[in-house]
């Protein structure tokens, strides 16, 4: 789902889409000319203020980049540089259909290397190739991995009731993460599902969902329960 509209950014006229991916929300900006210069933390974070931007967990800017498609640059909702976004990825790539920068597939930049992804006809599904991972090493009973992504995995119960924004921020800002900062996903097995609540980096807070953070969970998993995937 996207919508189109512009905001008046001092003395320049920002154009721009609202994009949203499993209740992810991003604005997009078309800077395939590269007039744009988003080097401007305080302005992205101002765009993606709630209540008095725009509003959306980060902000990208799609450019071009010789031997791909395009590139997908983007930026958490705090106005700072992000590392891979999977519903964000899903979400440019709808948009690059939508300009007419690609047809069903493409193979593009993002800032863990590259990617490839499909768009179905309709538009409405995107699949969206994710980077290899080899590593992944326990704390505790949790497990950490990066999926593009840094994710920290624990597995939890009763978690509809939990406070994942005080859990969360507490795991990302104690000794061994505040620095780098790392995602928090908490999960409960129900057998035949996994139940996943996300506090991200960056956006500070919990968010509807996490790309990164579910394929993080569905390789923690496989360790866990001995599936020999990794």
């Amino acid at each position: 789902m996207h919508q189109k509209s512009s905001l008046e950014t001092g003395a320049t006229q920002l154009h721009f889409y609202k994009y949203q991916g499993a209740g992810n929300d991003f604005i997009l900006v078309d800077n395939r000319a590269g007039r744009i210069d988003h080097r401007r933390p305080a302005l992205i974070a101002a765009v993606c203020d709630r209540r008095f931007g725009v509003g959306g967990d980060g902000m990208m800017f799609l450019q071009m980049k010789e031997g791909y498609d395009f590139e997908m640059v983007y930026y958490n909702s705090d106005g700072q540089p992000s590392s891979m976004c999977g519903n964000g990825g899903r979400c440019i790539v709808a948009f690059a259909r939508h300009l007419g920068v690609i047809d069903r597939e493409t193979n593009f930049l993002a800032v863990d290397g590259p990617h490839y992804a499909t768009i179905s006809a309709d538009t409405t599904s995107v699949c969206l190739q994710m980077i290899d991972v080899n590593t992944i090493r326990e704390d505790g009973e949790a497990f950490v991995l990066n999926t593009g992504s840094p994710h920290f995995v624990q597995c939890t119960t009763a978690l509809r009731e939990q406070d994942v924004f005080k859990a969360g921020r507490a795991i990302r800002y104690n000794e061994t993460y505040s620095k780098e900062g790392i995602n928090v996903n908490f999960v409960e097995d129900f057998g035949d599902h996994y139940f996943v609540r996300t506090y991200e980096r960056g956006v500070e807070d919990e968010t509807f969902a996490c790309g990164t953070g579910v394929t993080a969970v569905a390789l923690a998993m496989a360790r866990k329960k001995d599936f020999g995937a990794v």
